[in-house]
């Protein structure tokens, strides 16, 4: 079989750490049954594998009660819980131009019903939010504020503190598909009031898996309703958590994978998983920076991004030479014809090298414009806990190679 090297982590982590499997091998071989339909052992046993994960979850985030965490199938319905569930007519509310198709969609959604009004605040070519042009937004209607903490194009990383102290008493929501298990992440010293999460990413657990956290005092309508195991006896919907926004079965043999996928974030430590991916972003951004005909966008500063990092086969800076200084792409000035498109290169790296990565637009459009890489995209490099030094110089020369033609 041959080595493939994967760089696609952004979009869902692999591998995963072998107990994720081994936890999901145990629940559905020794398990199996359903956590609150049942006082048998085997459904204890199974309400004690979902309180596990929530319990770890609540230490990852520094969450202060594990009962505000609900499960669900992914961050999109986490996002989707918020809007349908806490937002009235008439309501005003502010995403940015980083966020991903996950908000926008729904959001647009509401709005083209005439339910609420919107406002998409500018990023600059670095990815970073305008923090003035938030101030000058907030009504006194706006209801929620809908950050990414970082982009899933670029791995810009925006100061969620920064925009609580500005919004102050406006309910928060951060996304936090490209974070959440690889970068510190505590809800109360950020003033997180509206936490979204993804099981299949950095969290290392299996797809299908996902939560959200609501700050005390916070209430949503649920975007679903049916049973939930507890009081069977009325037709009404639970008004508790975790209940009132989790019914019918959940993913638990998934619960269960994520569980061990968290159990091993805490082993290993957030910061050490941060610097592993650190030392690699700094060496593939350094390694890509020596090849003229490549452009890279994102702040190409590891403190301030994750380790994902786009590119485009070209060595023409969006906004002319002096944007180069301000880190939106590549030191890289020769004047040259643009070299092969995205979805082409990405599919040489895939189809030539066994190098594996996303190329497009990554349901991510308004982020591009902001990059200046609309409608084409950019290639997306995204590294994990598991990728390798080495790795990164091998996918440095075939983008080498790429450049030079010698494919």
């Amino acid at each position: 079989m041959k080595k493939l090297i994967y760089f696609d982590n952004a979009a869902t982590s692999f591998p995963k750490p072998p107990q994720v499997t081994e936890a999901m091998v145990h629940f559905m071989t020794e398990v199996g049954a359903n956590p609150g339909r049942g006082g048998h052992a085997l459904a204890k046993e199974a309400e004690r594998i979902v309180q596990h994960t929530r319990e770890g979850l609540t230490r990852l985030f520094n969450i202060p009660d594990p009962g505000r965490i609900v499960f669900t199938l992914n961050i999109t319905e986490s996002i989707n819980t918020v809007l349908n569930g806490f937002l009235n007519e008439g309501d005003h509310i502010i995403t940015t131009a980083m966020d991903h198709n996950a908000v926008l969609r729904p959001m647009k959604h509401l709005e083209s019903k005439g339910m609420i009004t919107t406002d998409i605040i500018p990023c600059d070519r670095q990815g970073f939010l305008d923090l003035d042009a938030l101030k000058k937004a907030l009504k006194r209607n706006t209801r929620l504020v809908i950050v990414n903490h970082a982009s899933n194009v670029c791995g810009t990383l925006q100061d969620i503190a920064a925009v609580k102290n500005i919004i102050g008493d406006i309910p928060l929501l951060v996304d936090t598909a490209q974070t959440a298990g690889c970068y510190p992440i505590d809800v109360v010293r950020d003033g997180i009031d509206f936490l979204a999460f993804t099981g299949h990413k950095s969290l290392l657990g299996p797809q299908g898996t996902g939560g959200l956290y609501l700050r005390e005092g916070l209430t949503l309508r649920p975007l679903k309703r049916g049973g939930t195991g507890t009081l069977s006896e009325s037709l009404d919907q639970p008004d508790f958590l975790p209940d009132a926004l989790e019914s019918g079965t959940q993913n638990n043999v998934g619960i269960a994978g994520l569980g061990a996928g968290v159990d091993f974030i805490l082993e290993t430590g957030v910061e050490t998983i941060m610097k592993h991916e650190r030392e690699l972003t700094a060496l593939l951004i350094q390694g890509l920076r020596e090849i003229t005909g490549v452009t890279i966008y994102g702040p190409l500063d590891v403190t301030k991004q994750t380790s994902t990092v786009s590119i485009t086969f070209d060595s023409l800076l969006p906004g002319g030479e002096d944007q180069s200084l301000g880190g939106c792409g590549s030191i890289n000035l020769a004047w040259m014809e643009e070299g092969p498109l995205p979805s082409e290169a990405g599919g040489i790296l895939n189809k030539n090298f066994d190098i594996l990565v996303r190329a497009g637009l990554h349901c991510a459009p308004l982020a591009h414009k902001a990059l200046g890489t609309f409608p084409e995209g950019t290639i997306r490099l995204s590294m994990g806990y598991f990728n390798t030094q080495e790795e990164v110089e091998t996918v440095v020369k075939a983008v080498q190679r790429i450049v030079e033609g010698n494919i």
